[in-house]
C-alpha cells in the first residue's frame, strides 16, 4: 500500500512540475482536467449565444431546423436548446462513466483526467448531433431543462451556504480565532452595510411599480429576519453568516429586477457588452466552483487517504450537465417562445420570478439549516422524557 501511494504521489508531483501544455497532453492531472472541462463548457455557452443571436443563416441549411412553423423560434431559441442538449449529453455520459471513482489508480480516473484525443471529438460530435434531431424532441428537452436548471440552482445554493458556514467556523475555530476573529467582524460589518446600501440603491434606481417595491421590501425583511435568528443565543450561528447571506439575497433581488422585460434596452452599448461577458463568466465560475464542492453533499465525514481523488468526479460532471440546462434557460429567458434581445442573458418575466423565488428559497434553506438542529434536539429530548 505504501509503495502504491508513493508511486501515485511521485507521478503527480512530476506532472505538476511540467508546463501546462504537458499537463494537458498527458492529461494525468485531475486538477488540470477540471479547467479543461470548464473551458469546454465555456465554449459551449458561447456557441449557444452565437447560434441564438447570429446563427439564422447557418441554421437555415439544416433540414431539421425547418420543421416547425415559427422559423425565428427554430433558428434562435431552439438552436440554444440544441447546443445545450449536446453539452448535456457529453457531461451526462462523463457523469455515468466516472460515478463512484474514489482512487487515483482507478481506470475511471484515467478516463476523467486523460483521453482528450477521444473526449474532444466526442464533445464536438454530441454538439452537432441535436441539429439532426426533430424539433419535437428538442422541445421535450427544453421542458426537462426547466427541471434540470432548478436542480442546478438548488445544488449551487447548498454549496454557497456550506461555504459561508465553513468560513464562519474557520474564523471562530480554536486554532484560528485569535487571528481571524477581528477580520471576521470587519467582514461581517462590511457585508451588512453593503447589503443595506444595496437595498437603498435598488429602491432609488429600480423602485418603480408596486411589484419592485414588494421585492425590495421582502428582501429587507429577509435580511432582518436572518440576522435576528442567527444571533439568538440558542442558535448562535454568528453575525458573519447572516451578513453574507444578506449580501447574497440582495444580489438575487437586484438580478431579478434587472431581468424584467421593461429593463431591456434594444440599443447595444458598452455596458451591455460588459454585462454579457460578466454574465457568461459568472455561469462558468458558478458551475466550476459548485462542481468541485462535492464534500458539501456528503452525508458523513470520511477520513481522506493519499490515494483518494481530490474531488468527486461523478458529482463534478453532474453539476456541469445540469449547468448546460441552466445556461440554456438563461439564454432563452426560461421560456423558449419569448423574444430575446442580442447580448442579453436571463431577460424576461420568467427569469425574474425564477430568481426571486430562488432568493426566497435561499433564505428559507439558510434559516432551516441553523434552526433545524435545535428542533431536532428538542424532539429527541421530548422522546427521552417519554
Amino acid at each position: 500500500m505504501t509503495t502504491s501511494t508513493n508511486s501515485i504521489s511521485d507521478r503527480y508531483a512530476t506532472v505538476k512540475q511540467g508546463s501546462w501544455f504537458n499537463q494537458f497532453r498527458s492529461g494525468s492531472n485531475p486538477w488540470m482536467a477540471r479547467y479543461v472541462y470548464s473551458f469546454m463548457f465555456l465554449l459551449a455557452t458561447l456557441l449557444a449565444w452565437i447560434v441564438r443571436d447570429y446563427g439564422s443563416k447557418t441554421l437555415s441549411h439544416f433540414k431539421r431546423t425547418n420543421d416547425c412553423s415559427d422559423r425565428a423560434y427554430c433558428f434562435g431559441r431552439m438552436g440554444v436548446l440544441r447546443v445545450s442538449m449536446g453539452c448535456f449529453m457529453f457531461y451526462f455520459l462523463m457523469f455515468v462513466s466516472t460515478l463512484g471513482t474514489t482512487k487515483l489508480m482507478d481506470r475511471r480516473e484515467t478516463w476523467h483526467s486523460r483521453w482528450w484525443f477521444a473526449k474532444i471529438p466526442m464533445m464536438i460530435a454530441l454538439t452537432l448531433l441535436p441539429f439532426f434531431l426533430p424539433s419535437d424532441l428538442i422541445e421535450v428537452y427544453g421542458h426537462l431543462s426547466h427541471f434540470g436548471a432548478g436542480v442546478f440552482l438548488l445544488v449551487q445554493l447548498v454549496s454557497i451556504i456550506s461555504f459561508i458556514t465553513w468560513l464562519n467556523d474557520f474564523c471562530h475555530s480554536d486554532e484560528y480565532a485569535d487571528t481571524w476573529r477581528v477580520h471576521a467582524m470587519i467582514l461581517a460589518a462590511t457585508a451588512y452595510i453593503v447589503s443595506i446600501l444595496g437595498i437603498i440603491l435598488i429602491y432609488i434606481i429600480e423602485g418603480v411599480g408596486a411589484l419592485n417595491v414588494f421585492f425590495i421590501l421582502t428582501t429587507a425583511v429577509l435580511i432582518h429576519l436572518m440576522t435576528i435568528v442567527s444571533i439568538r443565543p440558542e442558535v448562535n450561528a454568528g453575525f458573519l453568516t447572516s451578513s453574507l447571506m444578506g449580501l447574497y439575497v440582495v444580489f438575487l433581488c437586484w438580478s431579478a429586477i434587472r431581468s424584467e422585460e421593461a429593463s431591456v434596452d434594444s440599443e447595444v452599448k458598452i455596458i451591455t457588452i460588459i454585462s454579457f461577458v460578466v454574465a457568461v463568466m459568472a455561469i462558468v465560475i458558478a458551475t466550476f466552483s459548485t462542481g468541485i464542492d462535492s464534500k458539501s453533499f456528503q452525508l458523513r465525514n470520511e477520513q481522506e487517504e493519499d490515494d483518494d481523488v481530490p474531488y468527486g468526479y461523478g458529482f463534478f460532471h453532474f453539476v456541469f450537465a445540469t449547468g448546460a440546462m441552466y445556461f440554456a434557460m438563461l439564454l432563452v429567458g426560461w421560456n423558449a417562445k419569448n423574444p430575446t434581445t442580442k447580448l442579453t442573458i436571463g431577460i424576461g418575466w420568467a427569469s425574474t420570478w425564477v430568481r426571486i423565488v430562488n432568493e426566497w428559497v435561499a433564505a428559507g434553506v439558510y434559516l432551516w439549516r441553523i434552526v433545524a438542529p435545535i428542533i431536532w434536539k428538542g424532539a429527541r429530548a421530548n422522546e427521552s422524557q417519554v
